[in-house]
């Protein structure tokens, strides 16, 4: 019998399909990930899509899951997702600060 397992979201970005997937397919980084806060797992979200290359999107998600297992909360080096903070915009180029 296939158990689904749940994958909780951010506070402010949709949980895209393909991080999902991938935090699925391990038990153990999926607890960690499941216990963040919804505004740790928002941090990730938007670090892993905020990027423009498909080839950078993919090591953000492989990072993650080795952060992740390693018992990191939140992304090293990151000032925050811009769409929740407005303050840490002027850290990235041509952003919208709307919902993504």
């Amino acid at each position: 019998m296939i158990r689904k397992r749940s994958v909780f979201a951010g506070v402010v970005h949709r949980l895209p399909e393909d991080m999902k997937k991938v935090l699925s397919t391990n038990d153990e980084v999926l607890v960690k990930w499941n216990n963040l806060t919804p505004i740790q797992r928002n941090e990730w979200i938007c670090w892993v899509t905020i990027v423009k290359k498909s080839e950078t999107r993919l090591s953000h998600i492989m990072r993650m899951m080795s952060e992740l297992d390693e018992g990191k909360k939140q992304p090293c080096c990151w000032p925050g997702c811009p769409h929740r903070r407005p303050s840490t915009k002027k850290y990235f180029n041509n952003i919208k600060t709307k919902k993504s």
